[in-house]
């Protein structure tokens, strides 16, 4: 009899240690159920909701910087690249937000990083801060013909930290945004015209209404040469052994280089067929017979040579 109440005395413990466990059990699910789990919940669907009001951001952002005329594609891409930067900070914030985790710290500690990044590239960010003013004050733009210092060439490509420019030799040049905002730069496509300057040397004595008319007529009916401005011919100066003549017409900045060296050609041609000749220095040089007796030259030699000597010979003492 003693033994059946022990079992059932240990029966009864063992089903209320069990009913214990699940009741434990059910608390913790319903306690992370009505907080965790919905914080977690919340935090996966404002997750969602967020990724896709970016990308809704970001196609009317690109609709409306790509379309508009007062940007250029570089211009554009920055805008774009920022407004993403900024929409998945304030996504990672909401986040933290909704996990229940207090986002001061985390804003204290990014400022941290932050600074020390700062003063870490500090060049760097002020390159940047020249890429942004380049961008967006825009002294020249892709594909422009620009002079930056000592290299010119087009522009490939205008980035944050640096300018990427293509010589006509095919050579890459990178040069940092820092140093383009600090010293010449020369946009040579800024305006739709150049002008084209090219200085003829003409002999002393040539008719020169006939070379005026032999230029305009060579430079006037080019090919690329623009008749507004007007091309001019015009005697810029006295040289030693010519008159200098100045050629100059106006033509579109992309034909300028094909127009200069085609001119240079059809110059020379013009005057050829005109008999007008186009003079290069000479150097006349006229030998004089010596007719005195050569023992009388070798007795001067041999005087001015010992007074060379005698005179060396009174600096030294």
């Amino acid at each position: 009899m003693f033994q059946l109440l022990t079992t059932a005395a240990e029966t009864a413990e063992n089903t209320q240690q069990s009913e214990s466990i699940l009741d434990t059990i059910k608390n913790f699910a319903v306690y992370f159920a009505e907080n965790t789990g919905i914080a977690i919940v919340r935090t996966i669907a404002f997750f969602i909701l967020g990724l896709i009001i970016i990308k809704i951001v970001q196609t009317i952002t690109k609709g409306a910087t790509l379309k508009s005329s007062k940007l250029d594609n570089s211009a554009a891409s920055f805008i774009i690249s920022i407004v993403t930067v900024i929409l998945y900070i304030i996504l990672i914030i909401v986040l933290v937000t909704s996990l229940g985790f207090s986002t001061a710290g985390i804003i204290a500690g990014f400022s941290a990083v932050a600074l020390a990044v700062a003063l870490a590239l500090k060049d760097s960010l002020g390159s940047m801060a020249n890429g942004v003013i380049i961008i967006f004050t825009k002294p020249f733009k892709k594909g422009d013909y620009v002079q930056i210092g000592e290299y010119d060439g087009l522009v490939q490509d205008i980035r944050l930290f640096n300018t990427k420019i293509l010589t006509y030799s095919n050579e890459e040049i990178i040069i940092p945004n820092s140093e383009i905002l600090s010293t010449k730069m020369i946009n040579y496509s800024a305006m739709p015209l150049r002008r084209v300057s090219i200085d003829v040397p003409i002999p002393y004595g040539t008719d020169i209404a006939q070379v005026k008319k032999v230029l305009h007529d060579c430079v006037s009916s080019y090919k690329y040469t623009v008749n507004t401005p007007e091309p001019s011919i015009i005697l810029k100066s006295y040289e030693d052994s010519a008159l200098l003549f100045a050629a100059r017409c106006w033509t579109p900045n992309e034909n300028y280089w094909d127009t200069l060296y085609d001119l240079y050609e059809n110059i020379v041609n013009a005057l050829s067929e005109h008999g007008i000749s186009i003079p290069f220095n000479r150097l006349d040089v006229q030998l004089v017979k010596d007719e005195e007796p050569q023992g009388t030259v070798s007795v001067r030699k041999s005087a001015g040579a010992a007074q060379k000597k005698s005179g060396r010979g009174g600096k030294k003492e």
